[in-house]
């Protein structure tokens, strides 16, 4: 039986023992210890705290992939109501949209249909927005016809523009769905709103001075010219205006006056506001459709001949189905020409895209997910490449048209692309006389949504004049340039604000305000007045407890009342709160701010006397060497003019002061430190207030052990570092490593490795339990493992009696015991430990505290 038990639990112990030396090995290698880590008592996170909580979190179920899982089963005939009119009324619009967008990108007004049949349809399968619309989009057809334009500048005649478009578009796509499938949505977030309306208001005046020439019937260039160049040519040329104006000019006009009509009318008549608004929204659809009337009895007249010459630019032949389906070409050669025009039109996809489903998502009272999001465009363009579309993405316009319209759930864009599709085979032949000037009309209408108004603009001025710097360097350079310039213009500054504002973090050297609570209390007579008559009351006022609130002392800083009086900090304490994280690109600078401060504020204990003029540093050489001046002044012979030299007669070396030696001049005609008449008090205490400090890392570690050092240097003797609100465990746990807050001077903490899970404790009970088990087995049991929770005691107590637990007042035992060299004595078994908030035992970190007042409390009383 017992040979047979060693055969079982002989690999089960090697494997224990192998691990445990290899532990040891480690922790060798590390400097670890574990007596000091356990005399320590301080629970700190470990690594693997870390990944259990990074990869606690389930993988993403199937309805998390597709959202309409979960509200389909609930699909009702009021949704398909809602459904059936919004998805018909986006049709109306998306049609003739998506037409002149393909004009934008170089193509023909087919390509821009096949994008909008794709897009709905495709969507809905992804969407967690009901109100976005994804297809073709004036700013992301522009730059597709931009790129198409570069590419085929570099390599004419060796690829079709459709061609181009479909591989842009499916190399965008798979970037899109990457980019959803990691989860790494959140990049998005770094692209300010300012930069966004910049280069879009850029992109829309763009557009829209593009489509001038053509709505006026000129002869202009307008691909791959700059806009304000386009803009001055359309001007040049409008003695070429012809009769393709009257159409254009025609189209705008009826735009402009029928939604300005229905805004006054829906103001007007609110009872009748949605009637006014589906009047607006049907504007695009019946301007198309009486011009394309109009000019088919126009132009009867002119077809003669297999080629007939019309007066006016018309769309002509719209084939009928899917003509361009198949695999798209994605050679080699092909993706290195366009590759460089990626990244721009990934930017454009995400943006716009992200930015119009956040906005409708507030709106109306919905959150989206941005990497579910990406994952749409990202499936719509892997797709939509081999139905023969182009890129597209979110449109504002209709999404807008949509949401108002009743939209209930994103079954509407399969409404949409049935009405698409029955287009695509049924009204192509209507398509061939639609004027190209009205198509310009169209999306200058469009377009003009896009342009930031003048009080938009005015607001980034009143929030934060550099981003408004930002908006408009996005507009002015897309007009100048090109639309890919001023995207990476509008990006590349907002990311260097950012680093500024990183680096330089705004900090405060706090002040105390005391704050009393007052209550008026309102006692009525006995007998109560008649209505009417004036009432008799007694009021007294109640005065509440009294509290210290923490505020900015300087008074600069305009965060309070100049009526209220701040008072400073005691003698000899600064208190500093940061107001952003702490890591190595900011710990320089704040280091700087605290030291600054720090020698400002106070003097140091004493003052430093030199033997001899060569013991002083370079950066204090004191002054001049007479016998240098003296050669000097021979040679230019500067002594004629200037006289006797100083300092001749100077027997004895002066005394030098502290601030003196460490290089920092006095502030501000400030009294010279070390001095008698130097009335500053030593510094003692800086407190931090870290509550708004959500990250630390080594160098920032690092950096506040350079400060302490420097301000002890400083002072000549030992500085307090206190730290209020260090809400999370791993800013404690890099504090502890730097040797902050334990308080003992001749230790320095390098490293505790974890002993148990930071987050459990016992319950008294169960405390009691384990101290009775341990007493029993301390003679056979040295040392026990840490199974599920622990207690701590203070490190003060184990040194000096090695007593197994501390008690409370009334005896009650409060931690499990510990034996003299600082292991845990336990029994068996342990009972699962309560989880709860951490709370640091003042005896084990006395330099941590909850708030400002315990910490400036503590301060103070230690005084």
């Amino acid at each position: 039986m017992t040979a047979a038990h060693d055969l079982a639990t002989g690999p089960a112990s090697s494997d224990n023992s192998l691990r445990s030396r290899a532990t040891k090995v480690a922790k060798a290698v590390v400097g670890h210890n574990d007596n000091e880590a356990l005399r320590s008592g301080v629970p700190i996170v470990s690594t693997g705290d870390w990944i259990r909580e990074a990869f606690s979190s389930p993988r993403p179920r199937l309805s998390e992939y597709f959202p309409l899982i979960n509200w389909l089963p609930s699909y009702n005939v009021q949704w398909g109501i809602g459904d059936l009119i919004a998805g018909i009324t986006v049709a109306l619009v998306l049609v003739p949209q998506s037409m002149s967008y393909a004009q934008l990108a170089n193509l023909a007004p087919e390509f821009g249909l096949y994008s909008s049949f794709v897009g709905v349809m495709i969507y809905a399968l992804f969407a967690t927005s009901k109100d976005v619309t994804i297809g073709p989009v004036a700013v992301m057809s522009l730059q597709t016809g931009q790129a198409i334009t570069k590419v085929l500048a570099r390599h004419p005649g060796e690829w079709r523009p459709e061609q181009i478009a479909s591989a842009i578009a499916f190399l965008c796509g798979a970037i899109c769905f990457g980019i959803g499938l990691l989860r790494l949505g959140w990049i998005t977030r770094y692209i300010p709103a300012p930069a966004v309306s910049g280069f879009m208001t850029g992109s829309a005046i763009t557009i829209a001075a593009g489509q001038i020439p053509k709505l006026m019937g000129l002869t202009v260039t307008t691909n791959g010219v700059a806009t304000y160049k386009v803009i001055i040519n359309s001007l040049k040329a409008l003695p070429q205006t012809n009769i393709n104006a009257a159409f254009g000019l025609t189209a705008l006009a009826f735009l402009y006056i029928v939604r300005g009509f229905c805004n006054y009318g829906a103001r007007r008549w609110p009872r009748l506001s949605r009637t006014f608004f589906f009047i607006s929204v049907l504007r695009n659809a019946f301007v198309i459709i009486v011009l394309t009337v109009a000019s088919k009895l126009w132009l009867n007249k002119y077809n003669v001949g297999s080629k007939p010459k019309y007066p006016i630019s018309i769309l002509k032949d719209v084939p009928r189905g899917f003509q361009h389906m198949g695999q798209p070409d994605l050679n080699r050669n092909l993706l290195t020409a366009i590759a460089p025009e990626l990244p721009v039109s990934v930017i454009v996809l995400l943006l716009e895209h992200i930015a119009i489903a956040q906005s409708f998502g507030r709106v109306n009272n919905y959150k989206i997910n941005p990497n579910q999001e990406l994952l749409a465009i990202g499936v719509t363009n892997l797709v939509g490449p081999s139905f023969g579309a182009y890129a597209a993405t979110g449109s504002f316009s209709r999404t807008a048209i949509k949401a108002k319209s009743g939209v209930r759930t994103p079954i509407a864009g399969w409404i949409t692309g049935i009405v698409v599709i029955i287009a695509i085979y049924a009204l192509t032949g209507c398509f061939y006389w639609i004027p190209n000037a009205a198509l310009s009309a169209v999306i200058i209408h469009a377009v003009g949504d896009l342009i930031a108004s003048p009080k938009a603009a005015y607001q980034f001025w009143l929030v934060q004049p550099l981003e408004f710097f930002i908006f408009l360097a996005g507009v002015v350079v897309t007009i100048f340039a090109s639309i890919d310039i001023g995207i990476y213009v509008t990006i590349a500054s907002s990311l260097a604000l950012l680093l500024v504002r990183v680096a330089h973090p705004r900090g405060r050297w706090l002040g105390v305000v005391r704050v009393s609570h007052e209550a008026t209390q309102r006692e009525s007579g006995e007998n109560a007045p008649a209505e009417g008559s004036a009432s008799r009351s007694i009021t007294s006022t109640i005065y509440g407890g009294v509290r210290e609130v923490f505020v900015p002392i300087q008074e600069k800083a305009g965060l309070h009342d100049p009526s209220i009086h701040v008072r400073p900090p005691p003698p000899g304490v600064l208190i500093y709160r940061l107001e952003d994280g702490l890591i190595y690109a900011n710990a320089s600078h704040i280091a700087d701010v605290i030291v600054d401060k720090a020698k400002f504020e106070t003097r140091p204990t004493g003052e430093i006397r030199y033997k001899s003029r060569g013991d002083r540093p370079w950066n204090d050489p004191g002054p001049p060497n007479p016998y240098l001046l003296k050669a000097f002044r021979a040679v230019t012979c500067a002594s004629k003019r200037r006289g006797s030299v100083p300092g001749d007669d100077d027997g004895g070396l002066p005394t030098v002061s502290h601030e003196a030696f460490a290089g920092v001049a006095p502030w501000h005609g400030q009294p010279s430190v070390g001095g008698s008449s130097d009335t500053r008090p030593v510094l003692r205490a800086i407190i931090f207030d870290f509550s708004s400090v959500s990250n630390v890392d080594t160098t920032s570690i690092q950096t506040l052990v350079d400060v302490r050092r420097s301000v002890e240097r400083y002072s000549g003797q030992l500085v307090e570092f206190h730290f209020a609100s260090v809400l999370s465990p791993w800013i404690r746990r890099g504090l502890l490593a730097g040797g902050f807050g334990t308080g003992s001077a001749d230790r320095t903490i390098t490293e505790i490795a974890p002993v148990v899970p930071h987050h459990e404790y016992l319950t008294h009970e169960e405390v009691s339990r384990a101290n009775e088990a341990a007493d029993a087995r301390r003679a056979e049991q040295q040392q026990s493992s840490t199974r599920r929770g622990v207690g701590f005691a203070a490190q003060d107590d184990i040194e000096k009696d090695g007593a197994s637990s501390s008690e409370k007042d009334d005896g009650t035992p409060d931690v499990p015991a510990l034996s003299k060299d600082g292991g845990l004595i336990q029994g068996d078994r342990l009972d699962d430990g309560v989880n709860v908030p951490v709370v640091w035992a003042n005896e084990l970190t006395p330099f941590f505290h909850l708030d400002l007042a315990s910490a400036l409390d503590a301060v103070t009383r230690e005084q």
